[in-house]
């Protein structure tokens, strides 16, 4: 039959991204109605403008709530239709009339391919900054989770270079009993303390009641004062670290920042890590649950699509909570971020395979 695209094949295509489209619309529908209930009483609060709940916050939400759980609808899309060709025996004319189940999969490949390219590119470079936004409104009108204050801070700014705050308020953008600590090798050069320190704008920050002692062979030579402006590569941002910040940087400022800690020595960034690597595996996981949810409902079974649509989700649901279960392991620093973003999808591609061969042919 050759792997043109047919008639069948556009017809199983419209019909994949056809219900793959109403699930997300029905699913964020039900979402947003339990978020209203869940927060109308922060809703009803006369300082919280109307135009900032809708535009704000819920343009933003639907979007990222779609892509969040874009595998489960891709799932649930497959199941859902592909049961309903099933139950009235349109796969069975399909394989009667010759066709291969290998040839079938073609149109639900590329149904998965353009969820899983749409998918990454919202993630990637769409979603981040609607984040901000829709975090943005969270801190200032629900409930705020930006970390603005910190203790005993410590960063490897250059090699060989190390910067300490025993407390840093981003409230008014002081650090206090600061201190900045240069090395060659193992030996100590140069160390400077200051009472306080003020972040400015980028890098440039304003020592006060400074002092600054250098080591050279036996000697140590002093300076201080009262005040002194300095450029240091570090900012706030770099160790004030909130729990969603990995959800607003696109894959390329993520890639950058993780890099960028990991030579700083901050350790507290696993967070960001399963994020930047879950948004490659998602698209790996939008071909496996297709090939799952194709192989698992192509057959006409007795008791229905209702069965199949209990598996699936049964199936779909367990996805999902083995994958929270893995960040959860990467987060406590038992697993590598990679390893926990990646396992759900080695899993499942054992049981993709093992359905795909047990499918009718």
């Amino acid at each position: 039959m050759g792997f043109k695209l047919k008639r069948i094949d556009w017809y199983i295509i419209k019909q994949f991204l056809g219900t793959y489209v109403f699930a997300i619309a029905l699913i964020i529908s039900i979402s947003v109605v339990f978020d209203i209930n869940e927060k109308i009483d922060k809703f009803l609060n006369p300082d919280v403008p109307l135009k900032a709940i809708i535009v704000d916050y819920y343009m933003n939400f639907i979007p990222y709530f779609a892509n969040l759980f874009s595998p489960l609808f891709t799932f649930i899309a497959v199941i859902f239709f592909t049961s309903k060709l099933a139950d009235n025996s349109e796969i069975i004319a399909m394989l009667s009339s010759g066709m291969s189940f290998r040839r079938l999969m073609l149109p639900y490949a590329i149904s998965a391919g353009i969820i899983a390219v749409v998918t990454f590119v919202l993630n990637a470079f769409v979603i981040p900054p609607a984040n901000k936004v829709r975090i943005d409104f969270q801190n200032q009108y629900i409930r705020n989770k930006k970390v603005d204050y910190i203790r005993n801070a410590q960063l490897e700014i250059e090699p060989g270079v190390i910067a300490y705050f025993d407390s840093y308020d981003a409230r008014s953008n002081m650090g206090y009993r600061f201190s900045l600590e240069h090395f060659e090798g193992k030996i100590l050069v140069s160390r400077l303390t200051a009472k306080s320190i003020k972040y400015d704008s980028l890098y440039h920050w304003t020592l006060v009641d400074y002092m600054v002692r250098d080591f050279k062979d036996m000697k140590e030579e002093i300076h201080s004062g009262s005040r002194k402006d300095t450029t240091l590569t570090i900012v706030p941002s770099d160790f004030l670290i909130s729990e969603n910040d990995c959800e607003t940087m696109t894959t390329p400022e993520l890639h950058t920042y993780i890099e960028r800690q990991k030579e700083r020595g901050v350790g507290n960034i696993q967070t960001f890590q399963i994020e930047y690597h879950k948004r490659f595996a998602t698209i790996m996981a939008a071909f496996i649950l297709t090939s799952i949810g194709a192989s698992l409902s192509s057959r006409k079974i007795k008791g229905g699509m209702g069965l199949n649509i209990g598996i699936g989700l049964a199936l779909s649901f367990s996805y999902i909570l083995f994958m929270t279960v893995t960040s959860t392991f990467a987060i406590n620093g038992n697993t590598s971020p990679a390893v926990a973003a990646w396992i759900p999808n080695i899993l499942y591609t054992f049981i993709a395979i093992y359905l795909y061969l047990k499918a009718p042919r």
